[in-house]
């Protein structure tokens, strides 16, 4: 279960000339490596939500992103690929010596890690793939459709805003706060690492990466699809959604489709943050494909 975050070493591993900055929680001989979420946004939120699995045996390693906390801030649009982060997480896995990882992507980090995967699937022991999709195409549709539900009105209403560019207009930010209360977090106040975490977004990875907000996807990962190329990843896979997650169950179901062995959980009664907003389901879920994958 989340608790308050546990003692920690912090490490500076040197990604390319950059500053990246690494938490490692425990001394386990497994080691969940967990890539959170964004762009742009440090791992606190994430970190802080799975320091716990130490008490289950686990080392636990996050690390703040290029561009995000603690780490360097370069202003190089240029560096804000996909591509570019994929080596980044290597050379880290690399750097510390994990050996062979369970890897936990979350949202954008489940991205990156099937990237990863794709490319160095040697270096896994198994895939968790957290609130996440593999065909950002068919995510945009389904974001379609959960735009529709606040009626045709407020969409068109919001339609009228993104071909004007004034996203910052307070009804369209009010349009924005409710689908972020239905999809992405949905208590009433949302956990502080959380707001920590949102407190201190680096726009600049985020935007040229995804777009402006969560439900208008404008940036280099728009078509970004990677379906077809999922059947070779033969390792175990965890695949878990809130039942009301921005990245929806239909989302989740394509992935689990694909991957030859995978295993699919809907979270109920939560969105894009079940380890907070269902904690006891949640990890419940979690440790037990963990405790099912430990090397013997």
């Amino acid at each position: 279960m989340w608790r308050e975050i546990a003692p920690h070493d912090r490490v500076e591993v040197e990604v390319d000339g950059y500053k990246v900055v690494t938490y490692v929680f425990g001394s386990g001989d497994e080691t969940v490596f967990c890539l959170n979420g964004g762009p742009g946004l440090p791992c606190d939120y994430l970190r802080e939500a799975h320091s716990c699995l130490i008490d289950e045996g686990y080392r636990v390693v996050a690390f703040d992103q290029l561009g995000t906390g603690a780490s360097d801030r370069p202003t190089d649009k240029s560096l804000w690929k996909i591509e570019r982060y994929v080596e980044e997480t290597e050379t880290i896995r690399r750097t510390l010596n994990l050996g062979k990882v369970h890897m936990l992507g979350h949202s954008w980090g489940g991205w990156l890690a099937i990237d990863y995967a794709l490319k160095y699937k040697d270096n896994l022991k198994t895939l968790i793939l957290e609130d996440t999709v593999g065909d950002m195409p068919h995510l945009v549709s389904e974001l379609g459709r959960l735009r529709n539900a606040l009626g045709s009105e407020t969409v068109c209403m919001m339609q009228k805003h993104e071909a004007q560019g004034t996203l910052d207009h307070p009804e369209y930010l009010a349009a924005i706060t409710i689908l972020n209360y239905r999809h992405v977090c949905r208590l009433p106040e949302w956990p502080a690492p959380v707001r920590r975490s949102l407190d201190d977004w680096n726009m600049g990875p985020y935007v040229t990466m995804q777009g402006p907000n969560e439900f208008l996807y404008t940036g280099n990962l728009k078509d970004w699809n990677r379906i077809p190329d999922l059947p070779g990843l033969d390792l175990p896979v965890l695949i878990t959604v809130g039942e009301h997650d921005e990245l929806t169950p239909a989302c989740a179901m394509r992935m689990r489709d694909a991957l030859p062995n995978s295993e699919l959980c809907v979270l109920r009664n939560s969105s894009h943050m079940p380890f907070y907003e269902n904690p006891e389901a949640y990890y419940g879920v979690l440790t037990d494909f963990l405790s099912r994958h430990k090397a013997s």
